[in-house]
């Protein structure tokens, strides 16, 4: 009691109460404009969703992200619990989303509609597995320092984010954009690697480094395309409607077509094409389309150089 009597003075002390009532007020002011006022938005958990696709990586990999002292008998076990503790978090986070994205007077089963939306997820993971064997054969493949597989898969962040990208772009096409999001943001936050879910990245996607790397919403990337860090793959300019509002959804990123490779610190904006087999030198600011086979380096000028564009160009070589 004498605990409980010291925490009530030192709050009156501090204002507390003052403050939960000022915090009160907003809250329900911001949920009136949202017309929110009788049912507040409860939205999915970011905490839920990271043990979600923590469960489904080790279900995708159970012999490298499953538990240490799993055996070979034991692995379709394993691999049918893992999802099935996973699966069903993700109908509870589904159901969340959906019910927040609801119309108010919408009477329906949601929960009918969580548990079939994350039925057809679940049925693509063998295609997830496969796109990411193919990543993480990219990331090897292309990388001197890489010693085995194994490696790429437990230790490189280009592979936790392509990870968190393939998972919630699935999402993301079955209409759960917020959760998607979340998804690739606890990647983000985690690696410094910005992918958005609603990207489309083919196959054999490698990813060096890429601390600092952006891909924007709309950006088409073909198969067997590599980055480095901070390559950014984004919108040159934000149309505006009549009324000034932020014109949403239109197509604003890159196209990055097969077999291309983007050296570090290059920035690409807009709608442009980046066509097959080019070569995007770093540190490169790129607003135009280059045909298949390019060579887009920064002009360098100095003693001995030969005459060029000026410094801080590119050439199209």
């Amino acid at each position: 009691m004498s605990q409980l009597r010291n925490n009530a003075e030192l709050g009156d002390e501090l204002g507390i109460s003052q403050i939960v009532t000022s915090l009160r007020e907003v809250r329900l002011t911001a949920l009136e404009h949202r017309n929110r006022l009788n049912r507040p938005p409860k939205l999915p958990a970011r905490k839920a969703l990271a043990g979600v696709v923590e469960g489904l990586g080790a279900a995708l990999f159970p012999n490298r992200l499953g538990l240490p002292d799993l055996r070979e008998e034991g692995i379709d076990y394993f691999v049918g619990h893992t999802l099935d503790v996973a699966l069903r978090e993700l109908v509870a986070q589904v159901r969340l989303e959906l019910s927040f994205i609801a119309e108010l007077d919408q009477v329906e089963d949601l929960k009918v509609r969580a548990t079939a939306l994350v039925r057809e997820f679940a049925s693509q993971l063998p295609a997830i597995r496969h796109l990411l064997d193919s990543d993480i054969r990219a990331a090897y493949e292309g990388d001197p320092a890489a010693r085995s597989v194994d490696e790429v898969l437990v230790c490189y962040p280009g592979i936790n984010a392509i990870t968190h990208y393939r998972i919630a772009h699935v999402l993301h096409q079955l209409g759960v954009p917020l959760i998607a999001r979340m998804i690739t943001e606890i990647a983000h936050s985690a690696t410094g690697i910005d992918i958005h879910p609603g990207a489309q990245i083919g196959e054999g996607f490698f990813i060096d480094h890429g601390t600092g790397v952006v891909i924007g919403e709309t950006s088409i990337i073909g198969r067997h395309v590599r980055l480095y860090q901070a390559v950014t793959l984004g919108a040159k300019r934000f149309p505006v409607d009549a009324d000034g509002t932020l014109v949403k959804g239109n197509a604003r990123h890159p196209i990055v077509e097969d077999d291309v490779v983007i050296y570090a610190g290059a920035t690409i904006l807009g709608r442009i094409t980046i066509g097959r087999g080019s070569v995007i030198g770093g540190n490169v600011w790129l607003t135009y389309s280059v045909p298949p086979n390019s060579n887009i380096t920064q002009a360098q000028m100095g003693e001995g150089a030969p005459a060029g564009p000026r410094n801080g160009t590119v050439t199209h070589q």
